[in-house]
Order: structure tokens, then sequence, then C-alpha cells
């Protein structure tokens, strides 16, 4: 081939971005990238230690001192391969949730292992259900597979649980079609949660040949007496997947690492598509020991748990409506101001996430901080006229 004979000569690179778009299968056309909200890197330069984030559900606790020693003493081998099939991890894994190594999956951050789901399982004809106000991952996964989406509307203002799921209208929104349906509880963005008689009441109405993923990204921070983890309906029902991270509250978000449980054969058909290698050596070491330090993870989701319930009446205090939360951020409606609130917050060094891109302009999703956190927050509200 001649010098400067390839896609240029054969006019994919005239048109820039949108040429090379048009050769992009079908889904991925008009798919939009995961929006992470605020340029945070860009933010910490320009205002530096003063930063107060409050946009990312981070854990402001920090990982275990295990977790982080092991996580430096990885870094040795960092010339090495990590182990490809987290065999260590998922030992640990297996004793603490009581499944066998089988039955588990271990994913770059539960958002891959979601993506994958649909990967293996969705496609045109094969279509993906979900809640309105359901995780954003969840329809990007469908449309990247070309999968029919249905939304299930969220159920109505009024509602204890307002914007939180409706079981009924999941179920009727799972089609003859339906291959895929993605439940996470408690929710991202809205908090809310369904209790264990709802959870087993979708399950045991739904065709078996629709698999069911419930995303318990926050389930560590759920205290509810009503809720109980999909992971205890496992036994019964095949068609059940369960996804969790060490990103909340183990506080190792950095790392990227979560994990599916799942019957053994299912996770079989997963493990096919499984990038190789796609959990690093560190963060396998890391979520190991956070396995074995109990007391951090407690030390953590109790602080999460005081501060969720100070913040919320301070909110609420200062009349605004806050969406119930068993995860370790809040909902919360400002109306009309929503935009000017935000961007006060933010002229005062305090980031929280914007939620227009989720049909919740009206709302801002404020993660749980620190005793010091939070007072900030309340303190640059208050200065807003918010």
């Amino acid at each position: 081939m001649k010098p400067g004979i390839g896609i240029r000569e054969s006019g994919i690179g005239r048109g820039g971005d949108a040429s090379f778009a048009a050769l992009a299968q079908p889904g991925i056309r008009a798919l939009k990238a995961y929006d992470p909200g605020h340029d945070l890197v860009a933010l910490r330069r320009r205002s530096g230690a003063g930063l107060v984030e409050l946009g990312a559900n981070e854990n402001p606790y920090g990982p275990s001192p295990l977790a982080l020693a092991a996580a430096r003493d990885a870094l040795d081998s960092a010339h090495r391969y990590p182990d490809p099939l987290g065999g260590e991890l998922r030992q640990a894994l297996a004793a603490r949730l009581g499944v066998a190594p089988a039955q588990l999956l271990l994913g770059n951050g539960s958002h891959e292992l979601l993506m994958q789901f649909a990967q293996v399982f969705a496609g045109p004809g094969a279509g993906v259900a979900m809640s309105q106000y359901g995780f954003a991952v969840y329809a990007l996964a469908a449309q990247a597979t070309g999968a029919p989406l249905r939304i299930a509307p969220a159920l109505p203002a009024g509602h204890a649980m307002a914007r939180g799921h409706d079981v009924d209208a999941l179920l009727a929104a799972a089609g003859t079609d339906t291959r895929l349906l993605y439940l996470a509880n408690p929710n991202n963005p809205t908090g809310t949660w369904i209790g264990a008689d709802a959870l087993a009441r979708l399950l045991e109405r739904l065709p078996p040949e629709v698999l069911v993923v419930v995303d318990e990204a926050y389930a560590e921070f759920v205290d509810a007496p009503d809720y109980a983890s999909a992971l205890s309906l496992l036994p019964r029902y095949r068609n059940l997947a369960v996804t969790r991270t060490f990103s909340k509250a183990h506080a190792l978000a950095g790392l990227r690492i979560g994990y599916a449980v799942a019957d053994a054969a299912l996770v079989a058909v997963m493990e096919r598509l499984r990038e190789s290698f796609n959990v690093s050596a560190v963060a396998l070491a890391a979520a190991t020991a956070t396995l074995q330090d109990r007391a951090h993870l407690q030390r953590g989701v109790d602080a999460n748990a005081r501060e969720r319930v100070q913040l919320a009446e301070a909110l609420r205090a200062r009349g605004r409506f806050v969406h119930p939360s068993q995860t370790n951020f809040l909902l919360v409606g400002f109306g009309d101001a929503t935009a000017t609130v935000e961007a006060a917050l933010l002229a005062r060094g305090v980031v929280v996430r914007p939620m227009g891109g989720y049909g919740l302009a009206d709302c801002l999703r404020i993660s749980v901080g620190t005793a010091e956190e939070n007072a900030r927050l309340l303190r640059a509200l208050d200065g807003a006229g918010a």
C-alpha cells in the first residue's frame, strides 16, 4: 500500500466523526456516552483541597487500612498479569455470601457487568425492561445492543415512594420479547427501594426466560426492615442475577471492581465474553483484604446512616422535598430554582449532581458526606438563599 493510501482515500476521513459513526452498528450510532457529571479533575485543579465533592456517591470515610496495605503490596508485582480467574477473591466472596465460587463473575466495576448482561442476552428481538428513573447504564446497554427498550412508569407523586419502582408497571412492561429486566434496589438516582415481598412477587410472576438483574450497588447501606437482598432468592430463581460493587460502601471506587452472583450455568455463559484480566491485581488484592475488615465497613455504614438522617432533616427544615433513601445519597427537589441552586453551590466549592439527564430537572442528587462536609453544604445553601 502506498503511503497515504487508506481510510482517507476511501472517503472515511473526509466527513469527520460523522463518517465513522455511519460505519458503526445501528445501536451505537444513536448512542450518547455515559455522562459522569462535572469534570472533577479540572475542578480540583481550580479549587484545590477546599472542594466538597458530593456528586458521585463516593464513601468519604475511605477504604479499610487492610485494603490499602494489600493494594500497595500488589504493586510489587505490577509487571505480572493478575490472576485471570480472581480465584482468591472469588473464594472469599463465596464464603461470605454462602454461594459457590462458580456462581461469581468479577468485573471492572459493576458497570462493566451490567453492560455485559445486555451483550450476552439482549439484542434485536430480545428486549430490555427497566423502571423510569432507573440507572442510566441500563438504557445504554439496551441501545448499544439494538434491543427494544420498555420503560415502566415510576410510582406517582403523592406515593410514599414517589418516583420509585412500580412492580405492577414493571410486570406490564415485560412483553413477550423481553429477555432482560434491570432493577436497582435501592435505586440510583432516587434512593428509593422495594421491599422483600414486592421483589418476590416480581420474580414469581415473570416468565423464567426473562433474566432479572438486580443491581445492589448500595445494598450495604440499607437499614429498612422491609428490605431483603435478592441474594436470598437465588436458590429459588435460576433467572435471577445480583450485581454488587466495591466502589460504594467499601470505598474502592478508584480501583474499579464489582461482581455478579447468579446460577453457575448463567455465569459460565457470561464468562465467554469476559475480557481477559479485566480486574487488576491491585483491585483484586484490595477487595480480598477489605472483606476481612467488617468493623471498618460497619463504621462507615453507621456514619452514613446517621448523617443521612440528619442531612435529610436539615433539608426538609429548609422547605425542600427529600425523597426517601436507603443509600449514601439524597434526591432533593429544588423546583424551578434547581439550576440556579446548583450553580451557586458550585461557585461556593460544593459539587452536587444535576439530574436533568434522568428527566429530573427539578432535583439535585446530593451524596451524604461527613458531618463537616454536610455542614458546609448547608451553609452554602443558606448563603445562596436556597
